[in-house]
């Protein structure tokens, strides 16, 4: 099974999570399954998500869309996320 990780920063977690949870069907379309969403305890402004991947193509094309990329700024994310995919 492949996994996609997702890390970062965000401006404000309280502002960001109810934007992230509004994506959910854009993620759910990319075949991404949230599997596990931490938050860096010394940062908790710092964001590591773990998703199963069911179609490698298509988590990467989600994960460089314009679309992606939209949402992560209007959710006030603060630096460029870092992207992972995983076996």
């Amino acid at each position: 099974m492949i996994h996609m990780l997702i890390r970062h920063k965000v401006a404000d977690f309280a502002k960001w999570k109810p934007a992230y949870d509004a994506h959910a069907s854009a993620r759910q379309s990319a075949g991404l399954k949230e599997l596990r969403l931490l938050r860096n305890t010394d940062n908790p402004n710092e964001v590591i998500l773990l998703f199963s991947v069911e179609d490698p193509d298509k988590a990467k094309a989600f994960a460089t869309s314009d679309d992606l990329r939209q949402a992560m700024q209007k959710a006030g994310v603060s630096d460029k996320p870092d992207v992972y995919f995983l076996d």
